[in-house]
């Protein structure tokens, strides 16, 4: 506990603390060089278009907030080339970073993570056991998301803790496809309005695929 100590009371800014800010700004902040680890859930730029409802009009709660919109393809490249620069310049020489999307986004970020320099070490699929309906009926549902892990470049020695991975798996080792529930609310609820869709409780995983054993909370 004293090396422990030792180790965060020599961090050059403040620890267990929430900043809150633009993300470049309070990056900018921040030491160079004094971050193992970034975990990214940006905007996905999702662009949707007037209400969407359920077959029984009901309202679904989506994402329509200004934060999440962008003039075009190119204004996001940019907000992600500066958010990513600034991370960068945070992590140390064999930091990590994670980022999160969906179809709408993630091809565009992995594309300026290579670009900047980053080295792609996984992409790991997270498969929602509760995924929101496809309400039109136009498309598949959209059951996963796509999480990219990188290295700060190609020569780093990023850390992998394979054994507690494993341990987490069943004893097997950790796959890059994760099966887990997203949180519960109105935007799961099943195509008719009238409850939970039946994977709520957790469906059966494909064979051999990774299953992480998460406490079950609901979202605040």
């Amino acid at each position: 506990m004293r090396i422990l100590r030792g180790m965060v009371e020599s961090l050059p800014f403040e620890t267990n603390k929430i900043l809150i800010g633009d993300c470049v700004t309070v990056m900018a902040g921040l030491p160079e060089g004094s971050v193992d680890l970034v975990f990214a859930d940006p905007p996905y730029n999702l662009q949707l278009e007037g209400e969407l409802r359920r077959p029984n009009n009901s309202r679904v709660d989506g994402v329509d907030e200004g934060w999440d919109r962008f003039e075009d393809l190119a204004t996001y490249d940019r907000f992600t080339g500066a958010w990513l620069e600034a991370a960068r310049r945070l992590l140390k020489p064999d930091g990590t970073l994670w980022v999160i999307g969906t179809y709408h986004n993630i091809f565009r970020v992995g594309s300026i993570l290579q670009d900047l320099g980053f080295w792609i070490l996984n992409d790991i699929v997270w498969r929602k056991t509760n995924p929101m309906p496809n309400f039109r009926g136009k498309r598949f549902t959209n059951a996963h998301e796509t999480l990219i892990w990188c290295a700060r470049d190609r020569k780093a020695r990023h850390r992998f803790n394979h054994w507690a991975m494993k341990s987490l798996n069943d004893d097997l080792q950790m796959r890059s496809d994760w099966l887990l529930p997203v949180c519960g609310g109105g935007e799961r609820l099943k195509a008719d309005g009238r409850g939970p869709p039946d994977a709520e409780a957790g469906g059966p995983a494909a064979p051999g695929a990774a299953r992480l054993h998460v406490a079950r909370r609901p979202c605040s």
